[in-house]
């Protein structure tokens, strides 16, 4: 029972593939259910005694329905999408203001803070972020984590 509460506390989602009526998966499943975990279950014959346990939790709504990878993928919204983004060219020979240009420049030496890049170019804060953002529409840079920019 202790490794049952582990591995459902652990895991994302719960599947059952087979179970009898009151069978260790339940447990696990009920555990998982109790700690909103999602819980699925591969139905089977109605005939057979190690179906059973996954028919009545997906009948009694305590499980969704799997028939296939995908049923999982798209229930825990791991859906993968191909990428259809085409390579785009950027302009060579880009015009910049002489802020963007500062902002440019200051960026050449490293990875910087938003706080940072306010500081050292003594520009005020929402100036700064209206060019930072300016120069990320024209590909310059990009936004990473944590208000920091880089240079792309």
């Amino acid at each position: 029972m202790r490794r049952n509460r582990i591995i459902a506390g652990l895991a994302d989602a719960t599947i059952i593939v087979e179970s009898a009526e009151k069978g260790g998966a339940l447990v696990t499943a009920d555990i998982a259910n109790s700690y909103n975990r999602d819980v699925f279950a591969f139905p089977g014959r109605s005939t057979d005694l190690y179906s059973r346990g996954c028919n009545k939790i997906i009948k009694l709504n305590e499980a969704v329905l799997v028939e296939s990878q995908a049923d999982i993928e798209k229930a825990m919204n791991w859906d993968i999408k191909v990428s259809t983004n085409r390579a785009v060219q950027t302009s060579l020979f880009v015009e910049l203001t002489v802020d963007e240009q500062k902002l440019i420049d200051l960026l050449k030496g490293g990875d910087r803070f938003v706080d940072e890049i306010t500081i050292e170019t003594k520009l005020p804060m929402n100036k700064v972020s209206a060019l930072l953002l300016s120069l990320e529409f024209k590909g310059l840079v990009v936004s990473l984590p944590g208000k920091m920019y880089r240079l792309k």
